[in-house]
């Protein structure tokens, strides 16, 4: 049995994800934007151990809710799912970035650095990367004129980025990215084409499954199984300019 902690998992493919994880047998630790969200995903899952509330969309609220995670104790694997989606109107945070990204990338980025380090992380990525460019020198927006969708792919080219970056340098940790399909979720829309039944597989499999297919790192995955993710994502300079990009940002040091 494993115990995992999902960002993002009120609603959508984060909660069944853990509803799966659950009929398992795993202990799974929900995530909510607000107190509201949080009772409602615990009237869905009452089976979950607990729900963390905190709001993302904030250094200073990603911060917290890493603290929040750790008070909980160790866990064995982690999901990064978190994410808003590719119709969202230009909007920045309290910090002053998009929050696109600041939801997106930068906030998976912070609870990356400040979780303990599990056994196994997972980045949910999506298929609207292997299109982005990664406009690294215009990460925030300030050069371009705003695109909603171009911004989602970008933040989730980030989110492929990241998980190969830590599977360099942290060798002793499982860390794949996915993604799970254009389906139709709140996200999605509802005339997503792909498959709602097939969208959250792979996470709960790359999160806790004993599988030797999933016992690897450092690899994309689109239904269980193997498949090429953006060039760019693999480009070792670019992911090491992100991350350097994301601790200037928030001001937190990934560990070594």
């Amino acid at each position: 049995m494993s115990r995992i902690f999902i960002s993002g998992s009120s609603t959508g493919l984060g909660l069944m994800a853990a509803e799966l994880l659950v009929q398992q047998g795993h202990q799974v630790v929900l995530h909510a934007r607000n107190a509201n969200r949080a009772e409602d995903a615990l009237r869905t899952l009452p089976q979950a151990e607990a729900v963390v509330v905190g709001d993302l969309e904030t250094i200073a609220g990603a911060r917290e809710t890493a603290l929040c995670v750790n008070e909980l104790g160790h866990f064995d694997a982690v999901i990064h799912n978190a994410a808003v989606g590719y119709n969202e109107a230009y909007r920045v945070t309290r910090d002053g970035l998009p929050h696109v990204f600041a939801i997106n990338t930068l906030s998976a980025y912070i609870l990356t650095a400040l979780i303990e380090r599990p056994q196994r992380l997972v980045y949910l990525s999506s298929g609207m990367h292997h299109h982005a460019r990664e406009n690294l020198d215009d990460i925030l927006w300030q050069k371009r004129r705003w695109n909603g969708a171009d911004a989602y792919a970008e933040s989730k080219l980030y989110d492929a980025m990241l998980a190969f970056a830590l599977a360099r340098r942290w060798r002793n940790v499982r860390i794949n990215s996915l993604e799970p399909g254009w389906v139709p979720t709140k996200m999605g829309g509802p005339h997503a084409p792909d498959d709602m039944d097939l969208a959250h597989l792979t996470q709960a499999w790359l999160a806790a499954s004993h599988d030797s297919a999933a016992d690897v790192t450092g690899k994309y995955f689109y239904h269980m199984k193997r498949m090429a993710a953006n060039p760019q994502a693999l480009n070792a300079a670019l992911q090491d300019r992100l991350i350097d990009i994301c601790t200037e940002i928030s001001g937190i040091t990934l560990p070594e």
